[in-house]
């Protein structure tokens, strides 16, 4: 069975390894097997904003494209934060015409970002990408429909361990992001919190995929 990367900015071509490679509509590649396409909130160039959702648009119908993102909120972002809700708000729309779903980069916006969620009355699946926060705003999320994606936090900092467990098993998906580590240690790690063994962890984490990527129904 194979491992799933749910966010990663390298693809290893690693045949045992499904890779969701996160791209940039300017910085665009079209060999990819599969990939998301976003606009990242630190890097909202508003002079070509216009020319990144015309690619947005042109990329997302493809099935490589399996969902919009990385995007998000970001109140490090030197972009004004009314400007980065409203491209958020354009591509959680063009997500929810098109049924991808949409990966999620989120720093200290996290209300903001649930506010959102709810006022466009969402049904595509939102994917909180590097987790790394505590259990009351894991379940906040987890109320409001929102999946967990954990990674590089999950290997460096124990007290996530005990987040990670209380997450259900049909709400959460493993990552690399941009850590040298690969997806196969972060699996290693996070079967031996949930006490299953790696080859029940990669059937939970395809029961997820296929209920997030491919439109199947999941049972909350």
């Amino acid at each position: 069975m194979q491992y799933f990367n749910l966010h990663t900015h390298v693809y290893t071509h690693q045949e045992d390894i499904l890779e969701l490679v996160n791209q940039y509509p300017q910085e665009f590649e079209a060999d990819l097997p599969q990939y998301s396409i976003g606009i990242h909130p630190l890097f909202i160039d508003e002079n070509r904003l216009e020319s990144d959702f015309e690619i947005i648009r042109q990329k997302i119908s493809l099935p490589e494209c399996l969902a919009i993102g990385e995007c998000g909120l970001d109140k490090r972002s030197e972009t004004p934060f009314e400007i980065q809700l409203e491209v958020l708000e354009r591509q959680f729309v063009l997500a929810e015409k098109h049924q991808k779903a949409i990966v999620i980069h989120c720093v200290h916006a996290f209300q903001e970002l649930v506010e959102l969620k709810k006022k466009l009355k969402l049904t595509v699946p939102v994917v909180i990408h590097g987790f790394s926060k505590k259990e009351q705003l894991a379940k906040q999320l987890l109320d409001n429909g929102f999946y967990l994606s954990f990674g590089k936090n999950l290997l460096q900092n124990p007290e996530l361990e005990s987040v990670f467990i209380l997450t259900p098993d049909s709400r959460f998906f493993l990552e690399t992001d941009m850590i040298e580590e690969g997806i196969q240690e972060i699996y290693a790690l996070a079967a031996k919190y949930k006490k299953i063994t790696v080859a029940e962890l990669q059937q939970i984490i395809s029961n997820n995929f296929d209920a997030v990527f491919t439109n199947k129904q999941i049972t909350k």
